[in-house]
């Protein structure tokens, strides 16, 4: 059965994925915001901040257990999970340059994974054909 025809169905762990990076997506803008301009909010900034990189954490090891026997995946895991180990590796980067006040190599760090994780990966995730696209446009919306 194609992926493009069959039925898409919600699982736990998609669920909870899906909602961490949506929200990751949603809080990550406010985290590098409290930060820029002349008036800087660092404890909006830390709040959000720990909000996102905890919803990171949630959306990088819930992508663990969401796996496929499909063509070109390898022990049901694609090259999409590679994003899992980027997120890690970076998320400890960014708190390694912070603890060495590195504060320049923090925010770039933080903002390439959003940019990345966030961004990059929500567009080529909800692509036509796959799983997450096929529910949300397919499905949800109706659009595909």
């Amino acid at each position: 059965m194609s992926t493009t025809t069959a039925a898409t169905t919600l699982t736990p762990i998609v669920a909870v994925h899906m909602t961490a990076a949506i929200l990751a997506i949603a809080t990550g803008p406010f985290a590098i915001w409290a930060r820029k301009g002349a008036t800087q909010r660092p404890k909006l900034h830390r709040a959000f901040g720990y909000s996102w990189v905890t919803l990171m954490l949630v959306a990088a090891t819930s992508a663990i257990f969401i796996t496929s026997e499909l063509p070109g995946h390898w022990h049901g895991f694609s090259l999409i999970h590679l994003l899992v180990i980027v997120t890690y590796a970076m998320l400890f980067i960014a708190f390694r340059f912070l603890i060495k006040g590195n504060i320049r190599g923090h925010r770039l760090t933080m903002v390439n994974l959003y940019i990345g994780a966030c961004l990059v990966a929500g567009v080529f995730t909800l692509a036509p054909g796959r799983y997450l696209g096929n529910l949300v446009l397919n499905q949800w919306l109706g659009l595909v």
